[in-house]
């Protein structure tokens, strides 16, 4: 997709970190831009920068883990702007803790938020795709999509399972000759707001009250975790780059689109394991690294 202008995108995840990034890259580019949150304040002030910056964009509040929500915002899209053209099922939500300790509705929320959210957004947007023959859907996974390590069961499989996904979606497009292209975003630690993204887990998702507190990384040997991790969350690669990253691989018609080298070793290492047939080495977990500079 060479040319953005008036072209009209949907962001989920829109009001914070890379999706917030991601939407104003977009606009820049003349996209009309649907951003969608579960979050009402930082939605509205992502529109307003937009609008404030020559832009055209609206907000729409949606939970991606309810189809009827994704529904909605499809009929929204297509109200305001007229059918997506890009879409970018970017929404996320952290998953902390061993598979043994985390309870039922956390891992409903998480593979809901993280799985979920990326299946009914191509459900609901890729019809009209298909049906024009053009488009580009963006799904977010991760390296941990890619990788294992302890202390993030729900985490690793939602992205594991997004990734697969997203790669059978894009042998479909190709094998159909439909003219959808497909990016998998892979991104490495990135300053985004995911280390607490507790505060936006619905009360269907709370039975029995909350299992793990902010930036809980359990299973690693990290004092202070909570406050350590969001202040490294911090320093880590800045928003704005990534969506840069993502603007130019719908350009490119690119599939993979890791943001960094970061993971690069332990995914070969991984790879290495599998084609052996052996036992999995053990692996730090990802954030622990995250604090040594990527050494395992």
């Amino acid at each position: 997709m060479q040319d953005f202008t008036g072209k009209v995108a949907v962001v989920t995840g829109g009001a914070s970190g890379i999706g917030r990034a991601t939407a104003v890259a977009l606009a820049a580019e003349g996209v009309l831009v649907v951003v969608a949150d579960i979050e009402q304040p930082p939605l509205d002030a992502v529109v307003e920068e937009i609008t404030a910056a020559g832009g055209d964009a609206i907000g729409i509040v949606a939970d991606v883990s309810d189809w009827e929500s994704v529904d909605a915002l499809r009929a929204r899209c297509d109200e305001a702007f007229g059918a997506a053209d890009i879409v970018m099922n970017n929404a996320g939500v952290a998953g902390g803790g061993s598979i043994s300790s985390v309870e039922l509705p956390a891992w409903e929320w998480t593979l809901g938020v993280n799985l979920w959210g990326v299946i009914y957004g191509v459900k609901a947007f890729l019809p009209a795709m298909l049906e024009r023959g053009s488009g580009h859907i963006v799904n977010t996974a991760s390296i941990a999509g890619h990788l294992t390590s302890t202390g993030m069961g729900a985490y690793n499989t939602s992205k594991h399972a997004v990734s697969g996904f997203t790669e059978t979606l894009q042998q479909e497009m190709v094998a159909g000759d439909t003219g959808v292209g497909v990016t998998c975003l892979c991104p490495g630690f990135v300053a985004t707001n995911i280390v607490n993204s507790e505060r936006n887990r619905p009360e269907r998702y709370r039975e029995g009250g909350p299992d793990l507190d902010e930036g809980d990384v359990e299973g690693t040997a990290l004092a202070d975790s909570g406050s350590a991790i969001a202040d490294a969350y911090a320093a880590q690669m800045k928003p704005d780059v990534v969506a840069a990253q993502v603007v130019q691989a719908i350009r490119d018609n690119r599939f993979w689109l890791f943001t960094d080298d970061f993971a690069d070793d332990m995914i070969r290492a991984r790879h290495a394991d599998i084609e052996s047939h052996g036992t999995p080495a053990s692996r730090s977990h990802l954030v622990e690294l995250m604090f040594r500079g990527g050494d395992q």
